[in-house]
């Protein structure tokens, strides 16, 4: 069962948050199927059957850049393909990915949502770009909505207008880790993230108002985005011996290998805070073993744990993204997955034309809509873009799989998300 955990205090937090995580071309893929796993494969005479002009969406794809995110690509072509070739399409139409690439600067998100408006997209899909904010006032004129599961440019996540996020914000994956943290009797926290300016505003105002709402002992620490050095990170982590100690958020799963190696040369042996990195598992199992990660959906490795519809979705995500010629998993994999499945089944049955109007008002009427990998979610909201506020915490378990504290979604304070803007 999914159920809801959380730690009602009265806090106030004024502050605002901003977690940095870290060409175009076309796809197409047909017929209708079910949701049997077995039916995951896309099938060509199927997607051949689909009838009418496709409904094009744009992909902003982080392939680029500093903090690129290649899974995200694959997510996004396996979802394509999926869609076509066992949902029918978008009402019977194919669904087709104008993809163009982006390096994180405002500049190629710009150029990017210049090319979308040319090739009359109903929609962006946001690939979790830390520069979307710029492709808004060219979207916008043009009246089309950009749609994403998790914002990570905090200007795009701070308002509602012309946006739809199908996963939590931002802010919701820190303040639900760390209410789990405390709950489960960890009370000091020492937590990293690139040092860029949205990473400040997080570490500096943020984490103390939240360790102090929570009663907890949080503190931030820095590393470049160019040129870490993970040994380096791992002694100032693990000096004074915290309960929790690793990054708040990633630049890329190999930054999650490296601090879990280094951390562990360092005999540290608090839980180890991976963000939403999953690749270090089976890099290596046993120094893996006792850690914790956060997620917008649910992944393979907690199959184990999932409720059974879930497992048959995990399922047909796992082998349609595993298809992808050349592709690669992780947590953006399914992510993408799951933002471009949800988007397909909720305008499935949208009478008339698909426009971006269309579009944006069917996303926001969303309400208890069973998102593919996710919560139920409701969106409209006037202040925030985002559809829910649940999140999953997982456990890293001995044999390699990842366990959810609570037995499923998450619900961070209430109390202290209104006080972020966007947040609710």
């Amino acid at each position: 069962m999914r159920t809801r955990h959380s730690l009602w205090r009265s806090v106030v937090v004024s502050s605002a948050v901003a977690l940095a995580l870290a060409g175009c071309a076309s796809d197409s893929g047909g017929d209708s199927g079910d949701d049997d796993p077995d039916a995951a494969a896309p099938s060509t005479s199927a997607a051949a059957e689909l009838d009418g002009p496709p409904v094009k969406v744009g992909f902003l794809n982080p392939s680029g850049g500093p903090v690129p995110q290649p899974g995200a690509d694959t997510g996004a072509t396996a979802a394509v393909d999926y869609v076509n070739g066992q949902l029918g399409g978008i009402g019977g139409r194919p669904l087709e990915l104008v993809s163009c690439d982006t390096d994180t600067t405002p500049e190629s998100a710009t150029s990017c949502a210049n090319t979308f408006v040319e090739e009359g997209v109903v929609a962006v899909m946001d690939g979790f770009n830390l520069s979307s904010s710029a492709t808004l006032p060219v979207l916008s004129s043009a009246k089309i909505p950009l749609v994403g599961m998790i914002a990570f440019d905090s200007v795009t996540g701070s308002a509602a207008e012309d946006r739809v996020y199908f996963a939590a914000p931002q802010a919701s994956f820190l303040v639900g880790a760390m209410q789990a943290f405390k709950e489960a009797g960890k009370d000091s926290v020492v937590l990293a993230l690139v040092d860029t300016p949205s990473s400040h505003q997080t570490i500096d105002t943020l984490l103390p108002a939240l360790a102090g709402a929570l009663e907890m002992d949080a503190s931030g620490v820095y590393f470049s985005p160019t040129n870490p050095n993970f040994t380096a990170l791992a002694a100032t982590i693990a000096k004074d011996d915290p309960d929790v100690g690793g990054l708040m958020a990633s630049p890329n799963e190999a930054a999650c290998t490296a601090l879990v190696q280094a951390l562990r040369q360092q005999q540290y042996d608090g839980t180890i805070f991976t963000a939403a990195c999953t690749d270090y598992i089976e890099a290596a199992p046993a120094d893996a073993a006792g850690g914790a990660l956060y997620s917008s959906t649910w992944l393979p490795d907690a199959m184990d744990y999932a409720p059974e519809d879930v497992k048959a979705d995990l399922e047909i995500a796992q082998q349609a993204i595993e298809g992808v010629d050349g592709g690669t998993g992780g947590f953006y994999a399914y992510a993408e997955f799951a933002q471009i499945v949800t988007f397909a089944k909720a305008l499935d049955g949208v009478q008339g034309e698909l426009t971006g109007e269309t579009v944006l008002t069917t996303l926001k009427g969303l309400k208890d809509f069973p998102s593919f990998l996710g919560p139920d979610i409701t969106c409209g909201s006037k202040t925030s873009p985002n559809c829910t506020t649940e999140m999953l915490l997982f456990d890293v378990q001995e044999d390699g799989s990842i366990k959810p504290a609570g037995d499923g979604f998450l619900t961070p304070v209430p109390e202290i998300l209104a006080q972020i803007p966007g947040a609710t």
